[in-house]
């Protein structure tokens, strides 16, 4: 790769041709941001109580004493999936007992009859529907097709799904890239987000629902992906680093941010997945602008559509192109490394790799259940849910800013650690404020947003700088797939609270310091050279201190002028 970037030199870094792929590849990532938590507002759960039929012949105030009333977290709700007899409520609404509704809340006596206790009340199932708040949903998926109750195992399985289509996005794009192409996956995973974002709006049930939420969530992860790979192959010395840790995350920002705004505008779930439709379709015409990876048909063997592609651009910088682009040496040698690519295998079948690897899953893993973790536990925070979303989409923008500033000065390590600590500690101090005080609690959950965020935004860096050369693709899709899994496990963090409300938040803050116990371990790589093969990866040492930027000795054969410079890493997308 070190020879292609010097035959392409004569380009530049930031001349016309750079700074339009730069921003229109950005500009595609904004569909796949739009997209990634759809899944918070389409199947949201609104607040509900059963519903009592009209023709009950009760007064409005027999109606509201029909449910049971709770106490949550010391504070009286409506049961969500019981209510006393009709019958029996009838019949002591004959009698003229009115109901007094200060007595209800406390489960005293009713009216001027102290005898008779709601409590006392047989209760019954939801036998005629639910009853759903509207305050900030006028519909979802939940309330269309009632998954709640004895069917809420359902909303759960739908997010599971939508993660499960990201997982095989994620494993199969890379691989239909380097074989087809950058260009054309990308747009295929476009115009997949927008057919099944719109087909989704005419599910005439939930198991259909279900299949093409997996088929859109497919599609998103895909798009980030190769957008990300594409940019990183065109783009070249600071404007590949600029463009993959700061400019493309915060355009992918850019996209969740919108979303929650649609949605507190649009309140239907039907209305506003045929709206979510929309930025895809809007980035189609880039198809014409947009070119292929000259990087990728070098290393398929086409030369010819690489040399012209180049020269395109060599006339729109107003540069001159060299007669020959690419020598036959050059050609020798990618020919040479394609023999010799290794499989996901070999990211274990050596001691030296394989604990570097599965230190890396479990913290992908790790982080990933965090960050999607906190997404979804935000429907536990008091407040507008919308405010609440953009808010936590926002704080992703100084996140990326401060990864990008502490990935050029500071040991790889230490930045993780430390950031992540920062998020952990934040995330287990909110089951002190999360009922006393809802400002503290939102600012504790910006923080901790804030030091995942930054967190990952490092470990990206840092895994493609402990993959060897010749693994490093693979090693990084294997990480993105654990990222994946720890997605698809996070909509069930919820369920936790069943057993003790405060679980959720404990889960994530500890598989956050989890992470950071794991990074301990790993070997440092700031200001090192990245390594070509397996055998020069450092053994991984048991025990080092994050600030601790000095490695361990190592034989790897190179002379000392290949060990003065150290060839950039493009690093960090999202998760």
């Amino acid at each position: 790769m070190q020879d292609y970037e010097e035959s392409v030199s004569f380009l530049g870094t930031w001349g016309p041709y750079q700074r339009r792929v730069f921003f229109l590849l950005c500009l595609t990532s904004v569909p796949c941001g739009y997209n990634l938590l759809s899944v918070i507002f389409l199947v949201a759960t609104p607040s509900h109580h059963c519903h009592i039929p009209i023709h009950s012949n009760l007064s409005q105030d027999w109606i509201q004493a029909s449910i049971p009333v709770q106490l949550v977290a010391g504070r009286p709700e409506k049961s969500s999936c019981s209510r006393y007899e009709l019958d029996q409520v009838q019949n002591l609404s004959a009698l003229g007992i009115t109901p007094s509704l200060d007595h209800i809340q406390n489960l005293t006596a009713l009216g001027s009859n102290p005898d008779v206790l709601l409590s006392s009340l047989k209760q019954e199932g939801c036998k005629d529907g639910w009853t759903h708040s509207t305050e900030h949903y006028q519909s979802t998926v939940v309330t269309e097709f009632n998954l709640v109750c004895s069917d809420q195992w359902k909303q759960p399985l739908t997010s599971l799904m939508y993660f499960l289509g990201g997982l095989c996005g994620c494993f199969f794009s890379g691989q239909i890239s380097d074989r087809f192409g950058r260009k054309p996956v990308l747009f295929g995973a476009i115009i997949a987000l927008s057919i099944f974002s719109s087909a989704v709006a005419f599910a005439p049930s939930w198991p259909v629902f279900t299949v093409l939420f997996f088929m859109l969530g497919l599609g998103q992860i895909a798009g980030y992906i190769v957008v990300f790979v594409l940019g990183s192959e065109i783009l070249i010395g600071s404007t590949r680093v600029l463009f993959s840790n700061l400019c493309l995350p915060s355009f992918y920002v850019f996209g969740m941010m919108l979303l929650p705004g649609t949605a507190s505008l649009v309140r239907s779930w039907r209305h506003l997945s045929l709206i979510m439709a929309v930025p895809g379709l809007a980035c189609l015409p880039l198809w014409w602008l947009l070119p292929e990876s000259p990087r990728w048909l070098v290393s398929r063997g086409r030369l010819q559509e690489a040399e012209l592609l180049l020269r395109l651009a060599a006339l729109e910088n107003r540069v001159d192109a060299p007669n020959v682009i690419f020598l036959p040496t050059n050609t020798e040698k990618t020919a040479s490394q394609k023999s010799e690519s290794l499989s996901f295998l070999d990211l274990l079948r050596t001691s030296n790799i394989r604990h570097i690897t599965l230190k890396l899953w479990l913290i992908w893993f790790s982080i990933s259940v965090s960050y999607f973790g906190l997404s979804f536990n935000m429907s536990g925070l008091y407040g507008n849910p919308f405010l609440n979303y953009f808010l936590v989409s926002a704080v992703e923008l100084p996140a990326y800013v401060a990864s990008w500033l502490a990935a050029r000065s500071l040991p790889r390590r230490l930045s993780f650690t430390s950031f992540t600590l920062l998020g952990a500690l934040a995330l287990l101090l909110i089951q002190i404020t999360l009922h006393s005080n809802p400002a503290v609690t939102l600012s504790l959950v910006l923080v901790g947003k804030f030091g995942i965020l930054a967190g990952t935004g490092v470990l990206y860096m840092y895994t493609g700088e402990l993959s060897p050369t010749s693994i490093r693709n693979t090693a990084m899709s294997s990480c993105a797939m654990f990222s994946r899994v720890g997605s698809s496990v996070s909509p069930y963090l919820l369920q936790l609270a069943v057993f003790y409300q405060f679980l959720p938040w404990i889960v994530v803050g500890s598989l956050s310091l989890l992470s950071v116990l794991l990074c301990i371990l790993l070997p440092e790589t700031f200001r090192q050279p990245l390594p070509d093969t397996i055998q020069q990866l450092a053994l991984s040492q048991r025990f080092r201190w994050p600030w601790d930027s000095t490695p361990p000795p190592k034989d790897d054969g190179k002379s000392a002028k290949d060990q003065t410079t150290a060839p950039e890493i493009i690093c960090t997308t999202h998760l």
